[in-house]
């Protein structure tokens, strides 16, 4: 046997070994299907027993590491597939339609999800030598990348860490440091670089961001956006779509919408009231633009949640 392959074997035989133990830590600690917290600051799981419809909603800037299953995310027109054997990054908030493609009650998709962290991001960018621009242009700030072996050991280190809450007070922020420091030098580590590059364009556009997040119920003019971007009206216009794929009113839009389901599905709201609550003056403004995204009227969207979780 050439050195070539008797050194792949043992780095595969390794990478199984270490996504064995991660399903089994993570199926141990998700009692229900969906998202389940952790005592780990910036951890959660996520369990699913069957594929799902296609579901939009907000994903906030974190690292997605499947150990078990296949989920599909859509961007636009774009399409991310992630399983064992790559992870996700999202580097800002991002509205996107997510899909389980592959899970069963007796092997179900497991995730673990770690939030970015942008101060630690910009601590370990100080230590890190000075990057070079990558090939490809970071228009998006969501990717995929292999996951290796060192990347997987730092976040089976973290997964562990479940079994002992008196250790992860001490522990979790050193295996959180080296997760993010393992995502920044890995593979598309120069990309996650550009993007989160201190005041470069990417960034401004995550100031805009975060400003509709702040205040997605109110009535925000473009020049508003522009000013806190430090761009102006056409340029932030035209870059925000280059990285969301959507305008910005389009932006806030998913954002009300997202937050009016919640409003419904977790606490409990009328329709009408939530629509009102999140800036619609117009019920059936409201109602519209909810079947538009979610595929059914508020009311009966929200029923037939609650029937397939029942």
């Amino acid at each position: 046997m050439s050195d070539s392959v008797s050194n792949v074997i043992p780095a595969r035989t390794e990478l199984s070994a270490q996504q064995a133990e991660l399903a089994d830590r993570v199926a141990r600690n998700t009692p229900a299907d969906g998202l389940n917290g952790t005592h780990v600051p910036g951890l959660a799981l996520i369990r699913a027993t069957a594929p799902s419809q296609p579901l939009p909603s907000v994903y906030h800037p974190s690292l997605c590491v499947v150990v078990q299953g296949r989920k599909r995310a859509l961007l636009g027109e774009e399409v991310f597939v992630y399983d064992p054997l790559h992870y996700l990054v999202v580097s800002m908030t991002l509205p996107i339609t997510g899909q389980i493609i592959d899970a069963t009650p007796q092997q179900p998709y497991l995730c673990l999800r770690v939030d970015i962290d942008p101060r630690l991001v910009t601590e370990l960018l100080a230590q890190l030598p000075p990057s070079t621009p990558p090939r490809e242009p970071a228009a998006r700030p969501l990717f995929l990348a292999r996951t290796s072996a060192s990347l997987l050991d730092a976040v089976l280190r973290l997964a562990r860490l479940l079994d002992t809450p008196e250790e992860a007070a001490v522990l979790a922020p050193l295996a959180l440091r080296e997760i993010h420091y393992r995502v920044l030098t890995g593979e598309l580590g120069e990309r996650l670089r550009h993007l989160c590059e201190v005041d470069g364009p990417s960034q401004r556009i995550a100031r805009a961001i975060e400003l509709l997040k702040q205040r997605y119920a109110e009535t925000l003019r473009v020049e508003e956006l522009a000013a806190v971007a430090h761009m102006s009206p056409s340029a932030l216009h035209q870059r925000f779509k280059a990285v969301t794929t959507m305008s910005p009113l389009q932006f806030q839009k998913q954002l009300r919408l997202q937050e009016a389901r919640r409003l419904m599905l977790v606490d409990g709201m009328e329709a009408a009231a939530a629509g009102h609550r999140v800036g619609y003056e117009s019920p059936s403004q409201f109602s519209r633009e909810y079947r538009r995204l979610f595929g059914a009227p508020p009311r009966r969207e929200i029923a037939s949640v609650r029937l397939a979780t029942a």
